[in-house]
């Protein structure tokens, strides 16, 4: 079976597509329990992992060492949900935590601007030109977020696998094209898919775990083969090695868990 990740806009009735597919396919639909089991695993506030995944970077902070770590606990914390298979994801940057696992399905679901204004509006109590500033501002910051980590705008369509705009589509066309397109043999796992999701799982746990050490390290996994990739100094190369030591013993799923000195390649978490 697939998984489902939906990406949307404030207002865009995005979440009701997810729990809406989630019930006919008989999937987990999920979206903040990720922020929680972030939360509670690395002992981090949930609203500071909230601003790490929202927040646009300002001028003094160019994705600094606390985003990184925020950002490295809350991919470890999907791609654990995710390993279980038969999910829908409807958080803040799924395609973009969950890329390069080819049984993902990754949709865009967006609303005709009038219409998100008058929800909004309709919701804060507000007139509609500040209910326009305020949408604008939120798909702004949620533009320069995902250009400032990944340098990709999540309003290009080829992000995605399916694109469906709520307008002359309501909420029921949508899920039933969401569930016509999972039912695709493309996106069905396959022993070779589950393995890039399981080497992602590895390399996620161990950039977790040197993340304090170095935050611009990258990590790759190859069926536990791990390559931990560093510009930092020797001071810090130190401190990760004998970090690393003690991963080889604690995780079973490690083969071989190696340091390279170097730019990190495209890829590594």
């Amino acid at each position: 079976m697939a998984v489902i990740t939906i990406s949307r806009g404030s207002y865009s009735r995005g979440k009701e597509v997810a729990e809406q597919v989630a019930v006919r396919l008989g999937y987990a639909c999920i979206s903040r329990e990720v922020l929680l089991d972030a939360s509670k695993r690395f002992n981090i506030p949930e609203v500071k992992l909230i601003r790490a995944i929202h927040d646009a970077p300002g001028v003094l902070d160019r994705f600094g060492h606390d985003r990184r770590v925020y950002i490295a606990c809350i991919r470890s914390a999907l791609i654990q949900r995710i390993r279980r298979d038969n999910v829908v994801y409807h958080g803040l940057a799924g395609h973009f935590l969950l890329e390069g696992v080819s049984h993902v399905l990754k949709v865009r679901i967006i609303s005709d601007m009038d219409s998100r204004i008058r929800a909004e509006a309709a919701r804060e109590h507000i007139n509609l030109e500040k209910a326009r500033a305020l949408l604008l501002k939120d798909d702004q910051e949620r533009r320069k977020w995902a250009q400032a980590l990944y340098g990709k705008d999540p309003w290009d369509s080829s992000l995605y696998d399916l694109v469906i705009k709520i307008q002359k589509l309501g909420v029921e066309d949508a899920v039933d094209f969401i569930c016509q397109a999972a039912a695709k043999r493309q996106f069905c796992a396959t022993g070779a898919s589950q393995q890039r999701l399981d080497d992602l799982h590895l390399a996620c746990r161990v950039k977790t775990a040197i993340v304090e050490i170095d935050a611009n390290a990258g990590v790759t996994s190859e069926y536990g083969n791990v390559l931990v990739y560093t510009q930092a100094g020797e001071r810090t190369v130190r401190r990760l090695r004998k970090r690393i030591q003690s991963l080889s013993t604690e995780y079973s799923d490690i083969n071989n868990l190696e340091i390279r000195t170097g730019p990190v390649p495209s890829g590594a978490v």
